[in-house]
């Protein structure tokens, strides 16, 4: 007589919900005193219990992510067990997708997987056929109790019910289980309200943001202000967005972007949190705007490097507000990275393709995006090189009588220049350049062997005085005496203050261009006794002495 051989047996249990756990006897204990049976009446075949037990109590089946269930596969995936037994098998998974992934486990390690109220046999195909049945009606019923409990959500909150979640700001959580309605919070509702009108006042959240961090600090000295508490834990910017955006503070309740008179009382006025919407509708906007004007750089979407990667423009300042503009690849482990370039400084670039391009095409130094985007197809910056694909319509279209010979003279040593083969109607530009680390930056030292300088950053306090120059002219415009107030800016010797700022509107046009575009001497010491003379061709003998003693 065959001694049977001995198997490993270990229980899992698992319930959804915590509610009874803290019974003497829960469903837990049910589970595993009927497995615990099934296995002692399998005593003969070799069948023992392990002492571990395996239990998920609160957890859902549509996860793996169960402490009980990743001890009881990492003991499967060791060796430790021969089979696995549950009362039933959405008690295991209710997810067909993981039952497959725990099942290829359990097939690795040579494990059987028993359901003691449903009979089936995993090592034959009816077998497995019977428990995909079984378990395609378990992930059904899962699916058509999360549907009726999303509908029971939306019903209760189109009554105006707050079923729960952390109450916002001004409210505690309802006391009704009946109406479950927000009550009111008067001493945080009153916090609401100042922070509404404090933010109609500054029109700003960061500047709310800063005036609430201020308040709170002196709150640790003064606990009051105007009446009322102000301290604890400071407001994010994110945070003070959602707050001025709550519909739930003019007493109402959402559902997945639609809104429904709630159950409970409103703290905010509707024309305060109208005007607050429009501000924040404002603010939006202008950061959208920044964003495309960002998006509006001179490579956008044209840049890659050697892996082929798009390249992305990413900004950043300084605390001295200075903009550093760079284009990055994005992180890609899989890459190789040895010797790709990953980042390249965005002026240098466009100071280097420009120079370039503008000796080949006629493409002139203040060309606008949208000229140079008419020529330029594709850029790749490579460890040795910069390749440009560039339309060879544009190319030649202003030096016809020049031709790809004559292109090709006027490339600089070891600048090459070739027919795209899929496409004859492009050309690619390798220009020998090589990236070097200076002080933490990397530049680009071009095919002639010197170093590519970015164009120098606009004098921001030189162009100011520009606008505020323009600005007081506007406002000596709007008055009824408007010419009168020209002619004193003109020839008046008032040294009044808005006399010296006013003189920098009738500079010549072409120095204010200049000026935007970072050609400025330093500081206003290029103007004679502090005045700007009215003569334009005099302006523009003391701007370039300026520019050669800069």
């Amino acid at each position: 007589m065959s001694v049977p051989q001995a198997l490993r047996c270990a229980v899992y249990t698992r319930k959804s919900s915590e509610e009874g756990l803290q019974q003497s006897f829960n469903s837990l204990d049910a589970q595993r005193q009927a497995c615990q049976a099934y296995v002692r009446s399998q005593q003969g075949e070799g069948w023992s219990l392990r002492g571990d037990t395996y239990d998920d109590g609160g957890f859902s089946g549509a996860s793996l992510n169960r402490p009980a269930l990743r001890r009881l596969l990492a003991d499967v995936a060791a060796g430790g067990l021969d089979v696995v037994v549950v009362y039933k098998v959405d008690r295991l998974t209710r997810s067909l997708g993981d039952f497959v992934r725990i099942i290829e486990i359990f097939d690795k390690a040579n494990v059987s997987f028993v359901s003691v109220t449903q009979a089936f046999n995993t090592t034959t195909s009816m077998g497995r056929l019977t428990l995909n049945v079984l378990l395609s009606f378990a992930q059904f019923e899962r699916e058509i109790t999360g549907e009726r409990i999303r509908d029971k959500i939306a019903a209760s909150k189109a009554k105006g019910m707050w079923l729960g979640g952390a109450p916002p700001l001004g409210y505690n959580a309802p006391t009704n289980p009946m109406s479950r309605a927000l009550v009111v919070d008067t001493v945080e509702a009153e916090k609401v309200r100042l922070i509404f009108r404090r933010y109609l006042e500054l029109a700003n959240v960061y500047a709310l943001q800063k005036w609430l961090d201020a308040e709170r600090v002196r709150s640790k000295r003064r606990t009051t202000h105007r009446g009322v508490v102000v301290g604890g834990c400071a407001f994010s910017r994110g945070a003070l967005t959602h707050l001025l955006s709550n519909p739930t503070y003019l007493g109402r309740v959402t559902h997945k972007g639609t809104s429904f008179p709630g159950s409970h009382d409103p703290i905010v006025d509707p024309a305060t949190f109208d005007a607050a919407q429009k501000l924040l509708l404002a603010g939006r906007q202008k950061r959208r705007e920044r964003v495309t004007r960002r998006s509006l750089a001179l490579l956008d979407r044209l840049l890659f490097d050697s892996d082929g990667q798009r390249m992305e423009l990413v900004v950043a300042s300084s605390r001295k507000r200075r903009l550093y503009q760079y284009y990055c690849s994005p992180a890609d482990p899989g890459a190789d990275s040895s010797d790709a370039i990953r980042r390249v400084p965005a002026d240098v670039i466009h100071e280097l393709l420009k120079r370039r391009l503008g000796a080949l095409s006629s493409l002139s130094d203040d060309a606008d995006r949208d000229e140079f985007r008419a020529l330029v197809s594709r850029v790749e910056v490579h460890p040795s090189t910069v390749q440009v694909v560039v339309r060879l319509k544009f190319l030649t279209e202003r030096r016809r009588e020049v031709g790809m010979a004559g292109l090709r003279r006027r490339l600089m040593p070891g600048e090459q220049l070739t027919i795209e083969p899929h496409d004859p109607r492009l050309a690619r530009i390798a220009f020998p350049v090589r990236l070097k680390l200076r002080g933490g930056r990397r530049w680009i030292v071009g095919p002639d062997g010197q170093e590519v300088q970015p164009p120098p950053p606009p004098d921001v306090v030189l162009i100011r005085r520009v606008q505020r120059a323009h600005g007081i002219i506007k406002e000596c415009q709007a008055e009824p005496d408007a010419p009168l107030h020209l002619l004193r800016f003109a020839r008046s010797p008032s040294r009044s203050s808005d006399v010296d700022k006013a003189q920098w509107a009738f500079l010549a046009p072409d120095l204010q261009k200049r000026i935007l575009r970072g050609e400025s001497p330093t500081g206003t010491a290029w103007i004679r006794g502090g005045k700007l003379p009215l003569s334009w061709s005099e302006q523009r003998t003391l701007f370039d002495k300026g520019m050669h003693h800069a």
